[in-house]
C-alpha cells in the first residue's frame, strides 16, 4: 500500500515544473499553485490506478494537470495584456483608460530555483509575451500548443491526454500556430545571463534614478513597446516610449529607486517612487525584453501586491 510519505517523495520533484505549466495554462501565479495542489489530490486519488508501464510518473501528472486547468478554465476567463485587448495610443499625453480585464501576472523567478526541468522550460515557453499570446487562444488549442511545442509531446500522445484524436490535434496545433506567429516575435531575445543584457539593464536603472529620459531614450529600440497593465494605453516606438516616461516624472516626481529581481526568464525592475515623508513606496514592477542591445518592451505592472508575489519589500527607506 502507498503511504503519502511514499507519494509526497516520488511527486515532489515534479512540483515547480507543474506550477510553470499552470501558470503557462492560467496565467496567474496565484491560481497556478491552487491548480498544482489540485493536480496533486487528483493524483493522489488515482495513484492506486497509476500504471508506470503506460506512462512516466512525469507524463501522468502533466495529463492529470492539463486537464486540471481547462476544467478551471471552464469558469475563468482569458488573462491578457492591453496589447491583446486595444491597438496602440499615439498620444502619450491622453487621458489614462483603465481596463476592467483580468490581467497576466509575471511568474517570478524565483519560484523555479534549483529546478534544472522548470528552468528549461522558462527559456522554451514562459517569455512573457509568448505567455499573453496563447492567453488569447481557446484553451484547447492553448493546451496542445504548449503539449506539443514546448513539451514535444507526440501528437498521439496529447491526443490521448486530452480525450480526442490525433487529427483533431494536428488541425488545433496548425490553428494555434497561424495565431501565435502573428502575435509573437521570438528571434533575437538576449538570455538572461548575457552580459550585454546585465550592461544594458544596469545602465536603465541609472538613468530611470536620475529620472534621464534622453539616457533612457537612447537604450531603446526603435520599434520599443510600453505598456501598463491595468491601464490600456499602449506605445509603440522610442519617442512615444519617452514621452510617456517624461508624463510619468512630472507627475510622479524625478527621485525613484530600483531594484533588480527577474520574472519569466527575463530581467525584472521594481521601481519606488519617493513620498512625502521622504521614504519610497512601491510603484511598479517592469519587466524588460532586451533584444540585440536595446530594451525593444517592458511591461509595467503598475501593481504593488505584487512585490509581496516577488519577495520585494514594500517601501525603502531614505538613504539619509
Amino acid at each position: 500500500m502507498t503511504t503519502s510519505t511514499d507519494f509526497e517523495r516520488r511527486t515532489d520533484p515534479y512540483r515547480r515544473e507543474l506550477l510553470a505549466h499552470c501558470y503557462r495554462m492560467l496565467g496567474s501565479v496565484h491560481d497556478a499553485e491552487d491548480l498544482v495542489q489540485e493536480t496533486l489530490l487528483r493524483a493522489w486519488r488515482a495513484y492506486p490506478r497509476f500504471d508506470p508501464a503506460k506512462a512516466s510518473l512525469r507524463t501522468w501528472l502533466y495529463r492529470i494537470a492539463t486537464n486540471a486547468c481547462l476544467t478551471a478554465l471552464e469558469q475563468r476567463g482569458r488573462r491578457p495584456l492591453p496589447s491583446g485587448l486595444v491597438g496602440p495610443m499615439e498620444d502619450p499625453e491622453a487621458p489614462m483608460v483603465r481596463g476592467e480585464a483580468t490581467w497576466l501576472q509575471p511568474l517570478p523567478d524565483a519560484l523555479l530555483a534549483g529546478d534544472p526541468a522548470a528552468a528549461l522550460a522558462a527559456r522554451g515557453g514562459l517569455r512573457l509575451a509568448f505567455v499573453a499570446a496563447i492567453q488569447l487562444l481557446p484553451p484547447r488549442q492553448r493546451a496542445v500548443l504548449v503539449l506539443r511545442d514546448v513539451f514535444e509531446w507526440p501528437a498521439a500522445e496529447v491526443a490521448e491526454a486530452l480525450g480526442t484524436t490525433t487529427a483533431a490535434v494536428n488541425s488545433a496545433l496548425q490553428r494555434a500556430r497561424a495565431r501565435l506567429d502573428t502575435a509573437v516575435d521570438r528571434d533575437g531575445v538576449q538570455e538572461p545571463d548575457d552580459p550585454v543584457q546585465r550592461a544594458l539593464v544596469d545602465s536603465y536603472v541609472a538613468a530611470f534614478e536620475r529620472a534621464d529620459v534622453a539616457g533612457l531614450s537612447r537604450l531603446l529600440a526603435a520599434d520599443a513597446v510600453l505598456e501598463m497593465p491595468p491601464v490600456l494605453n499602449w506605445y509603440i516606438g522610442r519617442d512615444a516610449y519617452a514621452r510617456f516616461l517624461a508624463r510619468v516624472f512630472a507627475m510622479r516626481g524625478t527621485d525613484w529607486r530600483m531594484l533588480r529581481t527577474s520574472a519569466n526568464g527575463q530581467p525584472a525592475l521594481a521601481a519606488y517612487v519617493r513620498g512625502e515623508d521622504g521614504g519610497y513606496r512601491a510603484h511598479s514592477l517592469q519587466v524588460l525584453t532586451v533584444t540585440g542591445a536595446a530594451v525593444s518592451r517592458n511591461v509595467v505592472f503598475a501593481d504593488p501586491s505584487l512585490f509581496a508575489l516577488f519577495g520585494l519589500p514594500p517601501s525603502l527607506e531614505s538613504p539619509g
